[in-house]
């Protein structure tokens, strides 16, 4: 089967690599003329590196990020509440990873080149406009400016342009703008030295005022050192988005560091880092309501064009990833290419869906509001503040619903 993808992120390049190997016929359209290592970190849950060790890429992945050992819940004074053990330390057949977005990217880009042929991933072509009939779909590419880059025919097309999604606008033309929450996150990297476990990652504080810790280079922690990627969240009641969000945004560290001045914990000195960071970025806390359909004949929606989700515990990158996986078993099961994709649909929409509406409650984070309200000045012994079967219940709960299953690397 030929089939379009809209989109070269991770998302869509996952996605080419997943429907490759299964013997379909993949083009990757991507709108910027060149494809960057752009971004901070993220988290790679156990089942997407799963997936993507499938594609042979275990060894480039442990080779470049960090394998999260646990997930750190604290108060803002710096005393844990909860460690939760995560990827191959909790059991799981695969690690969890902590990475540079820009590092996953080269990775995937490198094998989809590599594996579809790197004509077959078409930089600058924007789409313009698409139709589709019984016979398949045809798209006009153009580039930025207006001009036209040429028209191709698949048998389907699968979006994974991002919150901005062409296609979804197709399909929901009076969305509008990403819904804002109204909280800003701040993000950066700083060099600096290991803490913890050397593989944690930390949440402090609680909802209105949040800071997340953890390192995400391997070539840095086999130096002694930590490349520490931080995000400062603080809370307005402002909740108008007036311009389009943007994760290069440069950010001032005057409008966020007054509030986290006296977080320093005896493993982390938070303003230090703050301080020291390479560079700032400010992004909007955004995501979209979840739709009712994502498959419409011979297009399909895929990723954040599906799905985009307040980035709480590590979910954006992880469900995009699991999309590619469910998409290709889809059209490996069913013949009928429009059966197969509202197939993808009915088993993915509930479950991305459902993860949304947690994260908009923020989901596990919510053990951090609990205990500051319980205990806004700390706490001598967390049981006093809250059980331990309560946290472990909330935790799992969530854990559940986002589909970490202890299952084998067979």
């Amino acid at each position: 089967m030929k089939i379009m993808i809209i989109g070269a992120g991770i998302g869509g390049l996952t996605t080419a690599l997943a429907l490759h190997k299964a013997g379909h016929q993949v083009e990757v359209f991507e709108q910027v003329p060149e494809i960057k290592a752009l971004g901070v970190g993220i988290n790679l849950l156990p089942h997407a590196v799963g997936v993507l060790s499938s594609f042979g890429l275990a060894p480039e992945l442990a080779r470049v990020a960090i394998e999260a050992q646990e997930y750190v819940f604290m108060n803002r004074h710096g005393q844990e509440i909860l460690a939760d053990a995560r990827g191959s330390t909790a059991g799981y057949a695969f690690p969890q990873y902590s990475i540079h977005r820009g590092d996953l990217q080269m990775i995937l880009l490198a094998a989809a080149q590599q594996a579809l042929g790197a004509e077959q991933i078409r930089v600058g072509h924007k789409l313009a406009s698409f139709t589709q009939d019984e016979r398949g779909v045809d798209a006009l590419f153009t580039d930025r400016a207006g001009n036209e880059r040429g028209r191709f025919h698949a048998d389907i097309m699968i979006a994974s342009d991002g919150i901005h999604s062409v296609v979804r606008s197709h399909y929901y033309p009076d969305e509008g703008m990403p819904l804002w929450n109204g909280t800003i996150m701040w993000r950066g990297t700083t060099v600096g030295k290991p803490f913890l476990t050397g593989g944690s990652v930390v949440k402090a504080g609680w909802t209105s005022q949040k800071f997340i810790v953890y390192p995400i280079s391997r070539q840095h922690a086999d130096r002694g050192e930590a490349l520490i990627n931080w995000i400062a969240d603080l809370h307005f009641d402002n909740t108008n988005l007036m311009e389009r969000e943007d994760w290069n945004r440069p950010g001032k560290i005057e409008d966020f560091l007054p509030a986290f001045e006296s977080w320093k914990f005896p493993w982390l000195d938070v303003p230090e880092v703050i301080r020291n960071a390479q560079s700032v970025f400010e992004f909007p806390m955004v995501d979209r309501d979840p739709v009712a359909q994502w498959s419409f004949g011979r297009v399909v929606l895929l990723g954040d064009a599906a799905h985009p989700m307040y980035p709480i515990s590590s979910n954006g990158a992880t469900q995009a990833i699991i999309d590619a996986q469910a998409i290709t078993e889809s059209l490996a099961s069913i013949a009928d290419p429009v059966a197969a994709l509202k197939d993808f649909q009915d088993k993915r929409l509930p479950v991305a869906s459902q993860i949304v509406r947690m994260n908009r409650q923020e989901g596990p984070d919510v053990i951090l509001d609990i205990v500051n309200e319980r205990a806004p000045d700390g706490f001598k012994h967390i049981d006093d503040v809250i059980a331990r079967e309560e946290l472990l219940s909330i935790v799992g709960g969530y854990k559940k619903a986002a589909g970490h299953q202890q299952r084998s690397a067979a």
